[in-house]
């Protein structure tokens, strides 16, 4: 182990210990080699000689080392193995996901209420719209009258730019009295089936590089080039899935 200054500086391929051992640090798309010191104190890791002597700075000098060309060329998963290191790489990414805002959903149902109540064609038919979270009621005296206010609704939901794709509407149901019953749902999250479905499209006509992963109700897609990640939200705005889809948490 050679000496410089009043630290000892391991020589190529002397075991030395852990608390200065190398660290890959990755700077502008390029991996800079050297001694690094852990702080104890700190997550930061730092060049061995900080801390010590002024001196030490100019006589001494971080050891650089040309990577080998295969562990400088980019893995599909982003992960790169350097000398019994793992050297982690971002790629761009997105996540796919189906949902709807909920105060948009409360101020639909609101702005219908409101009209049905002022128009003279449901006075005396006893109409109502319920809502229990993503779960909506509709009672009304005849199946035509549960008609006209899903109409309504569907008017509403439009113009506060929701998608009618998530809506499922129950069919018809006999109440107390002479009413009628509709239960209308508001499908979020996206199901195994449609991710499935989902992964095997882009796996199709996803082009080169892309991958896609179920998690959970979501689907994450990444590829080493953004454009790619354009073509595959293009893509997916072209085909009819039957549910909402939008594109969240994207990562440069």
């Amino acid at each position: 182990m050679a000496r410089c200054g009043t630290d000892a500086v391991p020589s190529f391929g002397e075991i030395v210990p852990h608390s200065i051992r190398p660290r890959w640090k990755i700077q502008r798309g390029r991996i800079r080699v050297g001694l690094y010191r852990l702080s104890p104190f700190s997550s930061r890791i730092s060049p061995w000689w900080a801390g010590q002597d002024l001196n030490l700075r100019r006589q001494c000098r971080q050891i650089y080392s040309l990577l080998p060309l295969a562990t400088r060329a980019p893995t599909p998963i982003g992960i790169a193995k350097v000398i019994g290191w793992v050297a982690f790489y971002p790629m761009p990414s997105f996540d796919i996901v189906s949902d709807i805002d909920r105060q948009e959903l409360r101020n639909a149902i609101d702005q219908a209420q409101r009209e049905m109540s002022q128009r003279f064609d449901f006075k005396g038919t006893d109409s109502s719209i319920e809502q229990n979270d993503l779960i909506i009621t509709i009672k009304t005296i005849s199946e035509e009258k549960a008609r006209a206010v899903r109409v309504l609704l569907e008017e509403k939901f439009v113009k506060r730019g929701m998608s009618l794709k998530g809506i499922e509407w129950g069919k018809f149901e006999q109440a107390s009295g002479d009413t009628v019953r509709q239960l209308v749902t508001v499908k979020v999250g996206i199901s195994s089936d449609k991710a499935r479905e989902i992964n095997k499209l882009i796996k199709e006509k996803g082009g080169k590089g892309v991958s896609s992963q179920t998690q959970g109700e979501q689907v994450r897609v990444t590829s080493k080039k953004r454009d790619d990640l354009q073509g595959v939200m293009a893509l997916l705005k072209g085909e009819d899935l039957g549910i909402p889809l939008q594109f969240e948490n994207f990562r440069d």
